[in-house]
């Protein structure tokens, strides 16, 4: 079989040239898909601080009710 990239001869059973590295066949499986993360991660980041926020005062309230 030839390589359909470069010409080479390569084997009838390779998965890719070992010349130009190019796939013999197309790929089984596809990666997923990349989420995008601009929306959610900004969502998360604010929801932290608000939930760090709260639990700061909720200690400062509880330390100065002790004194």
């Amino acid at each position: 079989m030839q390589c359909r990239q470069c010409g080479t001869e390569i084997a009838d059973k390779a998965l890719i040239c070992y010349r130009c590295g190019t796939a013999t066949t197309e790929a089984k499986y596809q990666p997923a898909p990349l989420r995008r993360k601009g929306a959610s991660s900004s969502r998360m980041l604010i929801v932290t601080v608000l939930v760090v926020a709260v639990l700061a005062l909720l200690g400062l309230y509880l330390l100065s009710g002790m004194q």
